[in-house]
């Protein structure tokens, strides 16, 4: 519990902000990349681009659902920060679906043609409108007008959106991958450990 507490206090001096403008930076560093063809974007650029916002997404809704278990288990607290995550992961999948309908399809009506006939784009837009109630109500006067309770109930979306999101991830995938099925893997596990009762029990002396 020391090394906890050592790394509680340091986390404790840095600002949650610090992640939306983390998460700015990068998100423009890799549009300007992709713009100039820049390493891997050589090749494809805009596949490349919008594999890559959707990744940091699926990367970003899996650090938010590891708050809570990362503190039962060892004690770290990212609470404060878990907010931004959040946010920031639903600006990733805004980036991701932008590039996806400004950049390569081109067209309101392939983008609803795309939905209707591709099993993983469908999959990949209900993640994504199951995220916009989360986004838009991720700040304390929702919670005030809400209830605490309601927004809580309103917020377990992000449970659904995640794992439609890694489904998403391994239909798009060609042929067998490892990566997508690691990210199924850890999110159903990081849900599952919502609805397993956690109890510190102390064992007599």
């Amino acid at each position: 519990m020391a090394f906890a507490q050592s790394i509680n206090g340091g986390l404790r001096r840095i600002p949650a902000w610090t992640i939306y403008i983390v998460g700015v930076i990068y998100a423009g560093w890799e549009f300007w990349r992709a713009l100039n063809q820049m390493g891997p974007y050589l090749v494809e650029p805009i596949n490349v681009l919008e594999r890559s916002y959707g990744e940091v997404a699926l990367i970003l809704l899996v650090a938010g659902l590891a708050v809570t278990p990362l503190r039962k288990w060892s004690g770290v607290n990212l609470i404060k920060f878990r907010r931004a995550i959040g946010v920031t992961a639903f600006f990733y999948v805004l980036a991701h679906f932008l590039v996806f309908a400004i950049l390569d399809v081109q067209s309101v009506s392939r983008v609803w043609e795309e939905i209707v006939k591709r099993p993983y784009v469908t999959v990949g837009m209900a993640s994504f409108l199951m995220l916009i109630p989360l986004a838009v109500t991720s700040n304390n006067l929702s919670i005030r007008k809400m209830g605490a309770g309601a927004w809580r109930k309103l917020h377990k979306l992000a449970y659904p959106a995640a794992v439609l999101g890694t489904i998403h991830y391994l239909w798009l995938v060609k042929g067998f991958q490892l990566e997508p099925i690691i990210y199924c893997v850890v999110v159903l596990g990081l849900i599952a450990t919502r609805y397993v009762p956690w109890e510190r029990q102390r064992q007599p002396a």
